[in-house]
C-alpha cells in the first residue's frame, strides 16, 4: 500500500513538472535612463537571467550591476563604486507573476498587454514593483516580454550626493526586454 503510494506521488509529480511550460533566458536586455536638463544618463545590460513558467505566470529574473555599460567610464565606475555599491550588492532581482495572458494565448501569435507584479531587490532592499507590458510568441519561437516603468534611487538607499543631485532623475526609467526560449 505504502509503495503503491510513493508511486502514485511520484508519478503526479512527474506529470506536474512535465504539464509546466518553462522558457528561459540569459541574454535579457534592461535598460535604464536619467533625463534632466543638466545631463543624460543611459545604461544598458545584455545579460539578465530570467525563467518564466507559462503555466503559472512566475517569472524571477536577476542582473548583474556590473554588467551594466555606460557611453562614458567614469560614469560606469560612479555608479558602480558610489551608487549602487556593486562589490556590496552585486546583484537585482525580481521575483513576481505577470498576469493577464495564459499559456495558450502564448501560442497564438501577437503581442499580449499583461501586468507584472512582484518584488524588486537592489542595493539591499526590496520592494513591491507592479507595471503594465507586454508579452508574445515570436516567429522563431522565443516569448518575447517587455515592460517600463520607473524608480527612486531613495526608495532602494541609493544616495546622490548634493554635487551632482541635479544632474540625475529623481525617478529612474527602467526597461526590460526578454526573449525566453523553451526550457
Amino acid at each position: 500500500m505504502t509503495r503503491n503510494l510513493l508511486i502514485t506521488a511520484a508519478l503526479l509529480a512527474s506529470l506536474t513538472a512535465s504539464a509546466q511550460e518553462r522558457y528561459a533566458t540569459r541574454t535579457g536586455h534592461i535598460s535604464f535612463h536619467s533625463d534632466t536638463p543638466m545631463e543624460k544618463i543611459e545604461a544598458h545590460n545584455h545579460k539578465a537571467t530570467s525563467v518564466f513558467d507559462a503555466t503559472t505566470g512566475a517569472i524571477e529574473m536577476a542582473v548583474l550591476m556590473k554588467g551594466f555599460e555606460f557611453e562614458k567610464a567614469l560614469m560606469q565606475e560612479h555608479f558602480n563604486e558610489n551608487y549602487v555599491e556593486s562589490d556590496k550588492f552585486p546583484k537585482a532581482t525580481f521575483k513576481g507573476k505577470i498576469t493577464g495572458i495564459t499559456a495558450e494565448d502564448l501560442k497564438k501569435p501577437g503581442s499580449h498587454a499583461v501586468t507584472v507584479e512582484g518584488d524588486l531587490t537592489m542595493h539591499g532592499v526590496t520592494k513591491p514593483v507592479k507595471a503594465t507590458g507586454t508579452m508574445g510568441m515570436e516567429p522563431t519561437g522565443a516569448i518575447r516580454a517587455t515592460s517600463t516603468f520607473s524608480i527612486k534611487p531613495e526608495d532602494y538607499n541609493i544616495a546622490i550626493p548634493g554635487m551632482v543631485r541635479d544632474n540625475i532623475a529623481k525617478e529612474i526609467a527602467i526597461k526590460v526586454e526578454v526573449d525566453h526560449t523553451k526550457m
